[in-house]
Parts: structure tokens; C-alpha cells; sequence
């Protein structure tokens, strides 16, 4: 059953929701000065978003760069790439959300996903574990003898020390890369960061996790799984500031037999407060220490992929803004582009931009602005300015608009 807490509860409006929500979202206090934004800052976000979502769609630039951006402004990615990829980790990559970097400390708490990677993960994953034990040991061992590695050099490593006739085996790198996925979702294995193309290196868990969490990461010491769930949820709680049931399972995709005691301890606990928000048919939870700013004067571009908008029911409960990723759908049959990214300016998302780093021109292309109704006439400027810094980021020189209609 839904908690419910005695007597009656508060009752929000629909903008002071907005606000709480971009306040825990990290929009609520203003950007650092240009060139100022080190590692410390980097790492506010990460600790204040809790996940930050990974996605390999590089027309502007990958995902997970995107929302840094859109709460500080110009930054050296490098810095990122440094928390992922160097000792001590600031950050590890799991399947959180999707697949996502988290906080070293988050990853044991995902445990229950990883005890059943035999079950719950991809069909291939799961094939190749069940039909092929002994690669998968094989693959095992040379990660933990060699790694970090990518598959591809996996596969070099496993042809070298194991010279096997591919009849005996019948393995290609499409297996060693699906026996490297089962033990990265199983948690066997971590991914140590990412190579320029993108491609995972894979490690033993005493290669990637600091040191003061080797013991924590290990099989048999992570929590138990109602501990782990209720942490998730906190975490999605104190991320989201006000959310619904939906909102808090939809953070680390739990199901609602997993989330709904976690919920109720939390409420029990003082942490969420039942409350309700004017036009949400669904009762919303309020965490307790969620800030209400009198205003929120946020501008940014927001990835598809952001923590803020990834939920698309509550980014039209919130905002009235109804977004949807258009990559997959043919090109005729595209509304609003093929790589949109809302615009936030103030507490509304006023318009959706379709953008392209066109990297042999030197341009950031806006092939398509299209405003929502009662945009403000100011928000165009800060459009124009915001596209010109990320121009500027991404190390383009103009910034190119669609001509007037």
C-alpha cells in the first residue's frame, strides 16, 4: 500500500514543485565563473545528481559530458575522463539507470541487479553464460591477469595464451564480448573507463575501487538487498527533492515490490513527507531537506539523457512539456529533430533545440528551434548566448542558426 502519514498534508503549487525540482537538480544556484570549474565542482554534480546517465549518440558530444555542462558551464572534459578513469575513482559505470557512472559507494548497493544477470540481463549475455561456462572462465582469469583491457584486445590476449583451434571453441568476438558484458553486469568485473572510442576496459574489482571500498565491493559483503533499496531510494529522494512513487522507483529502475517498503521506511522515518501538487492526479513525496527557492533564474540545454527530463511523465507533470527522443523514428515521421536538446530558461522549458556539432566546419549547428507557447521574448537571447558557450566548449567557432521563418 501507499504511505500515508497522519493528519493533513501540504499542499505545493505546481511552480514551487518545479522549483524544489530544480533546486535538488542542481539549477538552483548560479554557475562558477568561466575557467574556474575543477574537479570539487565536477563532483558536487555527481554528488548531487547521484547518476548521470551514459549514451554513445555523439552529435554533439557523448551524453555524460552534457549535464556537467548545463549546471557549470564550460569545463575541461579531460577532468571528467580523469574521475572515471584514474585511481582513486571518483566515479565507476554500471547499469544504475541505463548504463550510467556512479559514485564507487553506489555500485555494491546495485548488487541484486548483478545477482541476477543470469536471469534479468540481456538474452545474449545470458546465453553465452549458460552455454559457454568455459570462455567465460577463460575471459574471467585474463581480465584478472591483464586487465584493464578491451574486448578487442581481450580477444588478441585469449588467441595468445589459450591457442585453440576456433573449431574447438567457436568463439568470436562477438562471444568474448558477450562473456565480458555478463561478468560486468554479474559484477565480477568492473569497467575501469573508456577508451577515446568509446569502448569499455574491463578490469578486476581490486584494479578499479578505491581502496577504502575493496572489502565493501566483494561478493558476500555487499548489502543485503532492502538495505541496498532503501539507499537507492534515498539517493533518488534527496536527487528528485519532491517526486512521486513512480519518480523514485523510475531514479535506479526498481520494481514497485522492491520500492514501495523502501518508501514507506522513509516516510516512517521522517525523510519524505506525503504532500500534494496542484494537477498531479499521483500523491507526491517531499524530502525533508528539499530547499523551496523563491525563484530559480537557471539557463541551460539540457541532454536528453539529463537526470532532470529522463523520466518523460514527470517531465510533463512538472514542466507541460511532452519529449520525446525522435533518433529511431524514420525521418519523415520527426517532429522536432533527430538529436533535441529542451532548453531551460528560468523554471520552464521553453524550447526544443535540434542540434550537430558539425566538426569539419568548425560550426555548432541549430538545425531547429522550436519554442513552446508563451516562451518569453528574452529566452532567445539566452538561447543565442548559451549556444555560443557551448560552441565555445566544444571547440567550434560560429555557432549556426536556422533561418527566420
Amino acid at each position: 500500500m501507499t504511505p500515508r502519514a497522519e493528519g493533513p498534508a501540504d499542499r505545493l503549487t505546481l511552480s514551487t514543485a518545479r522549483r524544489v525540482a530544480l533546486a535538488a537538480q542542481g539549477f538552483g544556484r548560479p554557475r562558477p565563473a568561466a575557467g574556474t570549474v575543477g574537479i570539487r565542482e565536477l563532483q558536487r554534480v555527481v554528488d548531487t545528481v547521484g547518476v548521470v546517465q551514459i549514451d554513445s549518440v555523439n552529435v554533439v558530444t557523448r551524453s555524460h559530458y552534457l549535464p556537467f555542462f548545463s549546471r557549470l558551464g564550460p569545463y575541461d572534459t579531460a577532468l571528467l575522463d580523469r574521475m572515471r578513469d584514474r585511481a582513486p575513482r571518483r566515479v565507476v559505470e554500471y547499469w544504475a539507470h541505463e548504463a550510467s557512472l556512479v559514485p564507487p559507494a553506489t555500485w555494491p548497493l546495485l548488487d541484486f541487479r548483478m545477482r541476477r544477470a543470469h536471469s534479468e540481463s540481456w538474452g545474449g549475455m545470458q546465453r553465452i553464460a549458460r552455454e559457454r561456462p568455459d570462455l567465460v572462465a577463460s575471459v574471467l582469469a585474463e581480465v584478472r591477469l591483464r586487465g584493464p583491457m578491451t574486448s578487442r584486445e581481450l580477444e588478441a590476449a585469449l588467441a595468445h595464451d589459450r591457442p585453440v583451434s576456433r573449431e574447438h571453441w567457436g568463439w568470436n568476438w562477438s562471444e568474448v564480448k558477450r562473456a565480458l558484458e555478463h561478468l560486468f553486469w554479474a559484477g565480477q568485473i568492473a569497467s575501469a573507463g573508456r577508451t577515446s572510442q568509446f569502448e569499455r576496459r574491463y578490469a578486476s574489482l581490486e584494479r578499479v575501487f578505491p581502496v577504502a571500498l575493496r572489502d565493501d565491493v566483494q561478493p558476500g559483503a555487499r548489502p543485503r538487498e532492502e538495505a541496498a533499496v532503501v539507499e537507492l531510494m534515498r539517493i533518488a529522494a534527496r536527487a528528485l527533492g519532491i517526486a512521486t512513487e513512480q519518480d523514485l522507483r523510475d531514479y535506479f529502475r526498481l520494481r514497485p515490490e522492491q520500492a514501495r517498503p523502501a518508501l514507506a521506511t522513509l516516510v516512517a522515518g521522517g525523510e519524505l513527507r506525503p504532500v500534494t501538487v496542484e494537477g498531479w492526479r499521483r500523491p507526491a513525496y517531499l524530502h525533508d531537506r528539499a530547499r523551496r527557492p523563491r525563484r530559480v533564474e537557471a539557463t541551460a540545454l539540457l541532454s536528453p539523457f539529463d537526470s532532470l527530463i529522463w523520466y518523460r511523465q514527470r517531465t510533463a507533470a512538472l514542466f507541460g512539456f511532452d519529449f520525446r527522443l525522435e533518433i529511431y523514428t524514420p525521418v519523415g515521421k520527426r517532429v522536432h529533430g533527430y538529436y533535441v536538446l529542451p532548453f531551460l530558461y528560468g523554471e520552464r522549458l521553453v524550447a526544443r533545440v535540434d542540434l550537430k556539432a558539425d566538426r569539419a566546419a568548425g560550426v555548432l549547428r541549430a538545425h531547429a528551434v522550436h519554442w513552446e507557447p508563451g516562451a518569453p521574448d528574452a529566452a532567445a537571447v539566452a538561447l543565442e548566448e548559451e549556444l555560443e558557450q557551448m560552441a565555445g566548449w566544444l571547440g567550434l567557432g560560429a555557432v549556426g542558426m536556422p533561418p527566420a521563418a
